[in-house]
């Protein structure tokens, strides 16, 4: 079975002295649902951006799905969910992913189709019409995780997205990229700094320290 994600050398410097974000990672990612862990500031969403084609690296080579990371035609068949806090608090859900869904260069009908679709899966069908300003952090987190789904990928990259959840709240996420894998057969990279997040989701685990990897394997 093909690797996912491979890297060769992967190397990130935002400065020309002091330590890199990352350090000659060389990786093999399989398919599934395999987790990326670390602390804080090892290295992860700077991993996730070089490929997603988002940040260039300073050297080596990072190659998704068989395509290489600075190609813009793999943007088509990946789904990013950000930790950062990034949604218009004026729009609707419904609003947001169509936009989101045109943008990745679904046809309108498709879009809303798709929105409507993504929208009950993460469980959001009876607020879709609400304004996302009004909704709490586990509701945004559940839009970000549709507009990372609406256009149908084939890999799903998902950071620290049970970040600012109550209890309850982390369950449900979990169970349901859980319920994605199963039901969508996408795969997903979900990257944390829990490892119980990492215990309930993922059948394979990246451990990232000090921009290394210092072990990789089957959970």
């Amino acid at each position: 079975m093909a690797a996912m994600i491979e890297t060769r050398n992967l190397t990130k410097h935002y400065q020309r002295k002091g330590t890199p974000a990352l350090q000659s990672v060389s990786v093999q990612i399989p398919q599934g649902n395999v987790g990326l862990l670390g602390e804080n500031g090892a290295g992860k969403t700077t991993f996730i951006k070089i490929i997603l084609g988002l940040l260039a690296p300073t050297a080596g080579s990072a190659h998704v799905l068989g395509y290489d990371s600075t190609d813009r035609e793999l943007r088509r068949w990946v789904g990013y969910m950000p930790e950062d806090e990034c949604l218009p608090p004026d729009l609707s859900p419904m609003d947001f992913v169509v936009r989101v869904g045109r943008v990745s260069g679904l046809p309108y009908r498709a879009a809303m189709e798709r929105t409507h679709d993504v929208l009950y899966l993460v469980g959001l069908g009876e607020e879709r019409f609400r304004p996302i300003g009004g909704f709490s952090v586990g509701m945004k987190q559940r839009v970000k995780l549709a507009q990372a789904l609406v256009h149908d990928p084939r890999l799903l990259l998902l950071d620290e997205p049970t970040s600012g959840m109550d209890p309850q709240g982390r369950d449900e996420m979990l169970q349901l990229i859980r319920e994605i894998r199963e039901k969508l057969q996408i795969n997903i990279l979900l990257s944390t700094h829990l490892l119980t997040d990492v215990e309930r989701t993922c059948d394979a685990v990246v451990i990232l320290r000090e921009g290394q990897v210092v072990t990789q394997g089957y959970l």
